[in-house]
């Protein structure tokens, strides 16, 4: 009886997670069940962090792993007991410890190169940056400003109970930022002064970025053609009780599109002012022991 329910269990979660896949299917970033490797690189940035991983770091490392395990076989079987009845007595060997030395070095020097030059191209814009936004976090939703619009919007999670079909649990949010696609966005990211520090993540621009009081952050964009559609992140710095519940929700769409997003939302959020004092969270009871 009880293997029957196993494998009962094991059915219905296997319809489950085709049910998720097919309801997200026209969204782009976001990481389907039982995904393998990275969301689809919607930007240049992502697509160099992706390259190098799995074009360089990811071929080193199963390249080192089979050395180092093809090493101790041989010195397990060599120099075992049975075939060494008398062990030869020397604790040094020049060539060795050089090409030990200098291996890891070369491969160590080689990895931060790459890596200084992806960091340099994730911090230098190719050009004057077309639109300008600025997220700043709060505890436990994002504020946004459009900054050459005049636009200002708060961001707060879906509650699991109002969601829809086809939202995503803990990654949806009530407003979504919106940019148009093949553009230069320079993202600057805080959070209040009174908060502390989280982090705006969207893994398929490959953009990580830290919200700190009182510093002003950085980082930019480009979303290549073709690539429009619904992108979600959320907040990749431990925050506080409702870290989990921070999400990010990004739609990608044709230039046309975002001129036309741009009347509609002026009229509905330029020149509001951001609360500073809403919370995104439900209340929280601490109980402390006596």
């Amino acid at each position: 009886m009880q293997r029957k329910s196993r494998i009962a269990a094991i059915l219905a979660g296997m319809a489950s997670f085709g049910l998720m896949s097919a309801a997200f299917a026209d969204t782009i970033g976001i990481a389907n069940p039982w995904q393998y490797g990275f969301q689809p690189s919607a930007t240049e940035i992502m697509e160099q962090t992706e390259s190098m991983h799995n074009d360089f770091l990811l071929p080193l490392t199963i390249a080192t792993f089979v050395f180092v395990l093809a090493l101790l076989t041989y010195v397990l079987v060599r120099f075992r007991a049975g075939a060494n009845p008398e062990p030869r007595r020397f604790s040094h060997n020049a060539f060795i410890e050089v090409i030990w030395t200098l291996v890891p070095t070369v491969i160590v020097a080689v990895i931060a190169i790459l890596s200084i030059k992806q960091l340099q191209f994730q911090d230098t814009p190719p050009a004057e940056p077309e639109v300008i936004i600025k997220a700043i976090g709060h505890q436990w939703y994002w504020e946004y400003e459009y900054v050459d619009e005049d636009i200002v919007f708060d961001a707060l999670m879906v509650e699991e109970e109002d969601l829809t079909e086809g939202q995503p649990r803990l990654l949806t949010t009530d407003t979504h930022i919106v940019l148009p696609v093949d553009t230069i966005v320079q993202l600057l990211v805080t959070s209040s002064p009174i908060d502390v520090i989280h982090a705006w993540t969207i893994p398929a621009f490959g953009v990580k970025v830290d919200a700190i009081p009182g510093r002003l952050n950085e980082r930019w964009f480009k979303v290549k053609p073709g690539f429009e559609g619904r992108y979600y992140g959320q907040c990749s710095e431990l925050c506080g009780a409702r870290h989990s519940y921070m999400p990010i929700t990004v739609d990608i769409v044709s230039k046309e599109e975002y001129q036309a997003w741009l009347v509609k939302a002026k009229q509905e959020f330029a020149g509001v002012e951001a609360p500073t004092s809403v919370l995104a969270a439900l209340p929280i009871t601490t109980n402390s022991a006596n």
